[in-house]
């Protein structure tokens, strides 16, 4: 039997009414979740980004607007770029190492071996760790009189080793890099690893069968089946990596001096304990802009080589 032209309207007019009554209760539902976002997130964000037009410190009881002054001051300030540049040399050869580390880990634990159900979850160890956690043990460690580190490379050498390990730009800088790199290789391992159980194998048994070794196999079968994840990681630590700052607060606090200051330890002294807070704003822009803008080439040249 069919339904008279009316009714149809009708029906029609009932569930575009329904419809838009879903989508307002949806809205209504979403909404704290919305305000909690705007007011933990962009609120703040915008409010810096005022701030870093405006001279904004102790000496000043007004807040006058400089325009871009700040940002000027920055690129000039020659502490903004060494603390770039110890930044740049962490990233580099943190995360370069964390990623041959993770993937000779996870090839070598790819197949079943006996303990595997023990190792993998004790290597996941110290990513779950806090890092202020990791950052006070290893500063035990790195201790010139009693910690273990000296204590064993005594033992090594057959007489008592005294290194200053936090008490030289050097040093410093190495035990900041070794102890990032031992908190977060399980991240790079538990990825490779994930990587490598996706590939099929029987692309290993054909190659095999047509007489390639394991090296043969791992550059022309491995490598690239994980070359977009590897990139995907890099970026993630890399950007991670970046922000490095328990490990210099609790470690050095940038010295000696200002020696190995990074860019968030820079920020975080000029914002909380000088509190030229427009400034720090200018610079943590500036920061921004130059992640924002490595980050998108990056991206960019992966997707056209997806192209290609």
């Amino acid at each position: 039997m069919d339904v008279p032209i009316w009714g149809r309207k009708a029906a029609v007019r009932r569930r575009g009414g329904l419809e838009r009554q879903q989508q307002r209760v949806g809205w209504l539902m979403a909404a704290p979740a919305i305000l909690i976002i705007l007011a933990l997130s962009i609120f703040p964000l915008l409010y810096s980004l005022g701030l870093s037009f405006v001279q904004w410190d102790l000496q000043t009881p007004e807040h006058p607007f400089v325009g871009l002054r700040n940002y000027r001051e920055a690129l000039s300030d020659p502490r903004v770029w060494a603390a770039l540049g110890n930044t740049l040399l962490i990233v580099v050869v943190a995360v370069a190492v964390e990623l041959a580390l993770g993937l000779a880990l996870a090839l070598l634990l790819l197949d079943e071996l006996p303990g595997k159900g023990l190792i993998v979850p004790l290597l996941m160890l110290p990513v779950m760790m806090v890092p202020i956690v990791v950052a006070f043990t290893w500063r035990m460690l790195w201790d010139a009189q009693y910690g273990a580190i000296n204590q064993i490379l005594g033992l090594l050498v057959g007489e008592p080793v005294r290194i200053v390990w936090l008490g030289q730009k050097s040093t410093a800088m190495f035990a900041i890099t070794v102890t990032e790199i031992w908190q977060w290789t399980p991240f790079m391992f538990l990825v490779m690893l994930a990587g490598l159980a996706s590939i099929n194998p029987e692309l290993y048994e054909a190659a095999s069968i047509d007489g390639s070794g394991y090296w043969q196999s791992f550059r022309y079968i491995t490598l690239p089946s994980l070359t977009r994840l590897i990139l995907v990681a890099v970026l993630f630590r890399a950007l991670d990596v970046f922000k490095v700052f328990d490990l210099v607060f609790i470690f050095t606090q940038g010295g000696p001096g200002t020696s190995t200051e990074t860019i968030s330890w820079y920020i975080y002294q000029l914002g909380f304990k000088f509190f030229r807070m427009g400034y720090a704003a200018a610079i943590s822009y500036l920061v921004l802009i130059l992640l924002s803008v490595a980050a998108a080439l990056y991206v960019t040249r992966f997707l056209r080589e997806e192209r290609l």
